[in-house]
């Protein structure tokens, strides 16, 4: 896709502060410090559009942003070990957990994981709720430059067998290399193209 803008919305905490819901979105979901800032960033070739930081839990709220003006990219606070207070990741579940399911423009997920560690508990779960829901789900593994290319399939294909999903649902992505970007976009506008998707069909 050829990006000509993308702009920063609004952040929000609940529905009364979410922006009208005018354009498809797409949400992007992962643990703390996986490189979904830097993901968002490739994306829309932009370099400080979702700030990055090496501080985990460092994005708080669900933040809103239009490319094009077209489609919405959805950032929400990354789960797992967040340096943050108890008090506010608790209230992380509920406040995403309303966005997802009440949300009408939502049009899929992207679920970025860490390319050099195995999917946990947390990424599983949330596969398991995303498919319950009928939420359309895009996999993303990051930073596999960091990897040996001798791996990189070998680390897809145990990604998959934990996550119960095809090898070929894995998106392997560098946010140095723009690897797997192309690919990204595609299963994007095809969620977000005005034809009925089926959710098991990305």
């Amino acid at each position: 896709m050829i990006i000509t803008s993308a702009e920063f919305i609004k952040s929000a905490v609940n529905p009364s502060h979410y922006p009208p819901a005018r354009l498809p979105e797409i949400v992007f979901a992962g643990r703390s410090n996986v490189g979904k800032s830097s993901l968002i960033n490739i994306l829309v070739n932009r370099k400080r559009l979702a700030k990055t930081s090496s501080t985990p839990g460092r994005t708080q709220l669900i933040n809103f942003f239009e490319i094009n003006a077209a489609l919405v990219f959805v950032d929400i606070p990354g789960f797992g070990y967040a340096r943050v207070p108890d008090a506010i990741r608790r209230s992380w579940a509920p406040m995403i957990e309303t966005y997802l399911v009440t949300r009408p423009t939502l049009k899929g997920l992207v679920l970025i994981m860490d390319s050099r560690r195995s999917p946990g508990p947390e990424e599983s779960t949330l596969v398991d709720w995303l498919n319950r829901h009928q939420i359309a789900t895009v996999l993303a593994l990051t930073k596999i430059d960091k990897l040996p290319r001798s791996r990189q399939l070998a680390c897809a294909r145990s990604a998959a067998a934990v996550l119960h999903v095809p090898q070929g649902d894995i998106i392997l992505f560098s946010a140095k290399t723009r690897q797997g970007r192309e690919e990204l976009w595609h299963r994007i506008e095809r969620l977000i193209a005005p034809v009925h998707n089926n959710s098991n069909d990305i």
